[in-house]
């Protein structure tokens, strides 16, 4: 028989960095909560870092990017920071044009390899 996760906040140690999802669309109402939860992971784990998992954040708004940043600076006066986990590219972005610096982690973009670079070498092959 399995049970459920406790109720209330994960425990993590200290040097595992503390997670908040934030999922669906957020309007500046839940900038409280939120808030409220980064500050709790921050005291209750000992964390330094707040992952915030943004892959479910839904449409990327001015609102959200608003919500994020007030979460950095909530955890900055709490002593810790944010680091953004999956931002789709269009949070990225936004990010970058209003010159919000942000942590980020996830899936890297998808490009194309570099002209003339070898991927591997050889033992024995000749240098170019």
């Amino acid at each position: 028989m399995s049970t459920g996760p406790p109720p209330g906040l994960p425990t993590v140690d200290a040097e595992t960095p503390a997670v908040l999802v934030v999922a669906g669309p957020v309007t500046r109402d839940d900038v409280a909560r939120l808030g409220q939860d980064v500050r709790a992971l921050l005291k209750d784990t000992g964390a330094a870092v707040v992952v915030c998992d943004v892959a479910a954040l839904g449409p990327v708004t001015l609102a959200s990017v608003d919500v994020l940043a007030r979460l950095q600076l909530t955890a900055r006066r709490a002593g810790g920071r944010v680091r953004l986990r999956d931002p789709a590219p269009a949070l990225r972005a936004l990010l970058d044009l209003v010159g919000l610096p942000f942590e980020l982690e996830g899936k890297a973009e998808q490009r194309e390899p570099a002209l003339r670079v070898e991927e591997a070498v050889e033992p024995g092959d000749p240098a170019v």
